[in-house]
């Protein structure tokens, strides 16, 4: 007899990653993924992930109290804490061999991949997954947990975790302590923290990918918050599949719900740990869970996770289309000096041209997280309804003017 079906379930999907991987490693003169593949975490940070919402990237969406300030650290099982660099960028961190320095005979050595995990459901699910696949397909399968040290014991459960990664056969295993500090909100900081933790791991260690447990369910309350928040095709296009730098994250349960990693669990008997800020109603992402999405089934009928996520795909394809379009014509709208010309930018769609402005405020030095929409609706009025007006202040120093029929967008 064959495995429980939601066993089957969560290890298919892991396969089908698993695969994916390894066709980029094996694939001649392979380059970075598509960018985009690579718009979730690298390019916002996220637009699917809202600053009054963040979500793990475990995937059990554990929600963040205030933390307290200080400078980011990590800590290795029963190591003194080590300093968290800063996420590289626009860099593939999969190991590959020069030109001409591997023989064709010799095969590539085996990626590692590492898989985010809490303890939580999703999880723990993803993790036994991972531990079960991997050595078949010739992948090394290691683990991360993060603790964000904003709960009493957390230090303890972490290394729980840990524990439980490595009897279920992963290897390297870590359990990464950091520092929260407040910059962009105690949710976005925590958020920070965990990303530079995992891409500190996967630096060190020289990973492949790292595998995040987000669910179905977490992609249609992702939707909804977007939708919320009145932000634009982005948000609603929720998390990518594969994101960050170079296609470092990996969400391989996007199209399964959370009662399938749930009932995985049970099913082997694999113990979890649910965090109480997931059912805290001091909560936004907790609050929609049990009781917005309820009552959106009552009233419209069972399907609407289903068809949120159809949504976040169906918009995902328009934005990046619309994102393609936006860099072409970013380069016919720059003169010789590479100034932005506002007759140019008029005359492109307010889609096309929006996109266009944001992509030039981050490029001045704006951060990603803190240009909103309404940022980028006073810099087009110096295109639309120019009036003479001065200066637009952006997020970051970042100063947006009109002089002479060009758009100068730079550091003040």
């Amino acid at each position: 007899m064959g495995p429980h079906p939601a066993v089957a379930a969560i290890r298919l999907a892991v396969r089908r990653v698993l695969h994916d991987i390894l066709d980029e490693q094996s694939a001649p003169h392979a380059e970075l993924p598509r960018p985009e593949l690579q718009t979730a975490h690298a390019q916002t940070p996220h637009a699917a992930q809202l600053p009054y919402a963040p979500h793990s990237p475990y995937g059990d969406h554990a929600q963040e109290t205030t933390p307290s300030p200080g400078p980011r650290t990590a800590r290795l099982s029963g190591q003194p804490p080590l300093a968290v660099p800063t996420p590289s960028r626009g860099r593939c961190i999969a190991a590959r061999a020069p030109q001409g320095s591997q023989a064709a005979h010799e095969r590539p050595p085996s990626p590692l991949v590492l898989v985010a995990c809490s303890g939580g459901a999703d999880s723990m699910a993803l993790a036994s997954a991972l531990a079960f696949e991997a050595p078949k397909l010739g992948v090394r399968a290691g683990g991360i947990t993060v603790d964000h040290g904003l709960q009493a014991g957390s230090d303890l459960r972490a290394d729980e975790v840990a524990q439980r990664l490595r009897e279920l056969g992963l290897d390297p295993v870590e359990a990464v302590a950091v520092a929260v500090g407040r910059d962009g909100g105690p949710e976005a900081a925590a958020r920070d923290a965990r990303y530079a933790a995992l891409d500190a791991a996967a630096e060190r260690h020289g990973a492949a990918a790292i595998l995040l447990g987000h669910t179905r369910d977490d992609q249609a309350e992702t939707v909804l918050l977007g939708l919320a928040r009145g932000s634009g095709i982005r948000s609603l296009s929720g998390m990518a599949a594969v994101s960050g730098a170079g296609g470092r994250y990996r969400r391989p349960f996007l199209h399964i719900d959370r009662q399938t990693a749930r009932k995985a669990c049970m099913a082997q008997s694999l113990p979890v740990w649910d965090d109480p800020h997931n059912t805290d109603p001091a909560y936004t992402r907790s609050r929609l869970r049990h009781e917005g999405l309820p009552a959106l089934e009552k009233a419209l009928g069972k399907g609407v996770v289903e068809a949120l996520a159809r949504t976040a795909q169906l918009s995902r394809d328009d934005a990046d289309a619309l994102d393609a379009w936006a860099g072409q014509a970013e380069a016919a709208a720059r003169d010789d000096a590479g100034c932005l010309e506002c007759a140019k930018l008029y005359a492109l769609p307010p889609a096309v041209r929006r996109r266009v402005l944001r992509r030039a405020a981050i490029d001045a030095g704006a951060p990603a997280g803190s240009l909103f929409a309404r940022h980028i609706e006073e810099v087009d009025r110096l295109i639309t309804g120019w009036r003479g007006q001065g200066a637009i202040n952006l997020p970051g120093k970042v100063v947006a003017r009109r002089q002479g029929g060009r758009l100068v967008i730079r550091q003040g």
